[in-house]
């Protein structure tokens, strides 16, 4: 199996993990029962608990404030909204056992849901464009360090986060300033001033965060952190703003989770409506 192919396998294994452990929701956006999405009386694959060993080990605080540095926007040059998403279709790979969409496709789609239930345009557009941070991917990321639930680093990691029996390997667990409740940070903080995981959460928040609202900007920035907003962890670093705009990260998930499907949007169709949309609020190519 190619190195690209090995990579969407995981990518694939997370997002049925999740549906997995979190099949609840009011949001039912195709009709279907929750486990035509996925059977949930399966386990996890295998792919999935590995993935999450490497994820666990290596996401420390030192490789957060690297990374940041490393893909503050403007080092991978200027591209459109729409370029980022076909460079992004770039990584569709036929041995994808789940759908045959492209990347566009299921953007299209997640936004297309939001569009049904009459949501704000900006809500709608936050649908199109929260995947693109896996273009990290095409910059050489490794696929642990783009996809992946994320949770706070510099602090001790709860027990809510998936797996947490893998932190053992990671270093900053050897550190005391870093294994208590708050770690480095104030209590109250607010979470604008925590540190994250790194991923395509964090890499897109960079990207666009001058550009869109800022409930979408939580949405984007907050969508993978389970931990947070799906088990109620870190509490003590959120301030009354944060939990007051997750009820947007927490409205935004199931569409998601669960608009996906094997009937694909006509791009061609769509994409006026959308290229229209995306010029309301990126009206000239941004940095990368």
């Amino acid at each position: 199996m190619s190195h690209t192919a090995y990579d969407h396998e995981l990518e694939e294994a997370w997002e049925d993990d999740l549906k997995r452990r979190y099949p609840e929701t009011d949001y039912d956006p195709n009709g279907k029962e929750k486990d035509s999405f996925r059977n949930y009386d399966e386990p996890g694959r295998d792919t999935v608990r590995e993935f999450y060993r490497i994820n666990h080990e290596g996401q420390t605080l030192a490789l957060v404030q690297e990374k940041k540095a490393q893909f503050a926007p403007g080092k991978h040059g200027t591209m459109t909204i729409w370029e980022a998403m076909e460079y992004l279709d770039t990584l569709v790979d036929d041995s994808d056992p789940d759908t045959d969409l492209s990347q566009i496709q299921h953007l299209m789609q997640t936004a297309e849901g939001i569009r049904k239930d009459g949501h704000p345009d900006w809500f709608i557009l936050t649908g199109l464009i929260h995947d693109l941070g896996k273009v990290l991917c095409l910059y050489g990321e490794p696929q642990w360090a783009v996809v992946g639930d994320t949770f706070p680093v510099g602090c001790a990691f709860s027990d809510k986060i998936v797996y947490p029996e893998f932190f053992s390997a990671n270093p900053d667990t050897q550190r005391p300033e870093l294994s208590t409740p708050c770690g480095i940070y104030e209590e109250g903080t607010g979470l604008d001033n925590v540190h994250l995981s790194w991923g395509h959460d964090e890499y897109l928040y960079q990207v666009v965060k001058d550009h869109m609202p800022e409930e979408s900007l939580y949405m984007i920035r907050y969508h993978s952190f389970y931990a947070g907003h799906r088990e109620k962890a870190y509490d003590q670093l959120m301030n009354d703003h944060d939990r007051k705009m997750f009820r947007w990260v927490e409205a935004f998930n199931p569409y998601d989770l669960y608009t996906k499907s094997d009937a694909p949007p006509n791009v061609a169709e769509l994409r006026p409506y959308y290229e229209e949309l995306i010029g309301k609020y990126f009206p000239d190519p941004i940095a990368w």
